[in-house]
């Protein structure tokens, strides 16, 4: 009887080691929007007050080299909910909506239907093609349409929250801590998604921290102002990004307007910090993968810009931590330089949860880097703007040594122009490599780079999106291009 009992108790706590072993892991996503990298400690601003988020960093893997393929909201949302390239998924805000089958693949959806418990809270910002907010899409909603509001009460989904975080920053934090009480009273695994609306403009941040950036002077980044632009294409200064420059004050009021700006970073900072906290007291820290990142980035007078959209590397390439408690990374304050992207947010998540990715998804999975950060999963990748004035739409391709943008719009005084910026040692894109004689391989090289991009394009572009596998060749005249434009 005791040999019995004896084998009885060495298969359980065999079995409790398996399952143990292969217990899914809780997943929380959170993202930012129009957050640059210059915003946080971790990137090298030591103006930068950002405890929680440099927590983060030190404890997981920090991406250097972490790109939005297309820098602004809707479309880059969309590209994170699928794995898709804007062109793959169609979704922009000129565009139209998220279709149903994409959506259905997206990676909170896929996460539902394999079991596990979901949330969103946030700024959506993805409209979707015959259908309103998915709130009966996730366990636990506390989203909202448009571009939200930081008025707490002016959100319906967050109005329990109101009287306690009136700006709605710390409010989403209060949504995943009390989601994260309650999730780990199941015995399911949990995946918490949430979308801050900082630092987005309007610059309205919570009143409750005015006092950490009070009389703040920052460090201008070196290609601050428009002295840095006389290099730069025609074609990136017809959008609204030129005009922001004076129009948001970055010109005038460089101190105020980031005084603001970080002032709504710190405010996502302590969010973060809230949610940090639930799972360490609900004892599910240990099992829990943290992933944080932004949407797009923001100019932030760089160059004399503002906003968002443009190509160029505050715009399009932003903070990315992974922190995965569970793997041999962690606690080691490691950074990887590989080439990653939006795109690979969705795969990345999947994997962790031990689902494969939909056959049609473009992105790949980030696991590898953080067995390797050294490693490299993208030899390239594809940076795209399909919105706003025609003029100012383009087409570009980075690699982790150089990025070749092509401004494919030639009507007035303006002819089509190339751009090529060397990433290893000029990374503020202070020089255009194209013009440089000595450069010549690295065109040619850049070149077949971004033929094999839009050749991609014209393979899986949606019919929305179409108009594209023309504009964005370089081998059609600017004249076929124009008539195409002109036809609409």
């Amino acid at each position: 009887m005791k040999l019995i009992y004896s084998h009885f108790c060495c298969f359980v706590f065999f079995n409790t080691a398996v399952q143990s072993a292969t217990k899914l892991p809780n997943i929380v996503f959170l993202l930012a929007d129009d957050q640059a990298t210059i915003s946080m400690g971790c990137y090298g601003n030591k103006d930068a007050l950002t405890p929680n988020l440099d927590g983060l960093s030190a404890r997981g893997v920090t991406f250097d080299n972490h790109y939005d393929t297309t820098a602004i909201c809707m479309a880059s949302r969309a590209s994170i909910l699928t794995g898709k390239y804007e062109y793959a998924h169609g979704c922009n805000f000129l565009k139209g909506g998220l279709g149903n089958k994409d959506f259905n693949n997206s990676y909170p959806l896929l996460l539902r239907r394999a079991g596990y418990l979901t949330a969103f809270a946030g700024k959506f910002g993805v409209s979707l093609e015959g259908r309103d907010l998915p709130a009966t899409e996730f366990d636990s909603w506390g989203g909202g349409p448009g571009q939200t509001s930081y008025a707490t009460a002016k959100n319906p989904s967050m109005k329990a929250y109101e009287d306690e975080f009136p700006h709605s920053t710390l409010s989403y934090g209060a949504f995943g801590r009390d989601f994260i009480n309650t999730a780990t009273k199941s015995r399911k695994p949990f995946c918490l998604s949430i979308s801050f609306k900082a630092p987005h403009m309007p610059d309205t941040p919570d009143s409750r921290f005015n006092g950490v950036y009070e009389g703040k002077v920052f460090k201008r980044p070196a290609n601050f102002g428009r002295e840095y632009s006389g290099h730069l294409s025609q074609q990136s200064k017809q959008g609204r990004q030129w005009e922001r420059w004076s129009g948001w004050k970055y010109s005038s009021d460089y101190d105020g307007v980031m005084r603001k700006y970080h002032q709504l970073v710190y405010g996502i900072d302590r969010a973060v910090g809230m949610i940090m906290k639930a799972l360490e007291e609900n004892g599910v820290a240990e099992n829990t993968v943290v992933i944080y990142t932004s949407d797009n980035g923001f100019l932030c007078g760089a160059h004399g810009y503002g906003s968002k959209v443009l190509p160029y590397e505050e715009s399009v390439r932003v903070p990315m931590i992974i922190h995965d408690p569970r793997h041999a990374s962690a606690g080691r304050k490691l950074r990887s330089p590989a080439l990653t992207g939006n795109i690979d947010i969705a795969p990345t998540i999947l994997a962790f949860a031990g689902l494969r990715s939909p056959a049609d998804v473009q992105g790949q999975s980030l696991l590898p880097l953080l067995d390797n950060p050294g490693g490299e999963i993208h030899q390239q990748l594809s940076l795209m703007n399909c919105w706003g004035p025609m003029a100012a739409q383009s087409f570009a391709v980075v690699t982790t040594k150089w990025k070749y943008v092509y401004w494919y719009y030639g009507g007035g005084e303006m002819i089509p122009t190339e751009e090529l910026f060397n990433m290893q040692k000029d990374k503020l894109e202070l020089s255009n490599a194209a013009k440089d004689s000595a450069q010549g391989l690295a065109l040619k090289n850049m070149r077949r780079r971004y033929d094999r991009a839009v050749g991609d394009l014209k393979e899986k572009a949606v019919n929305k999106h179409r108009v594209y596998t023309k504009l964005f060749d370089r081998e059609l005249p600017w004249k076929e291009k124009a008539g195409i434009i002109k036809k609409g």
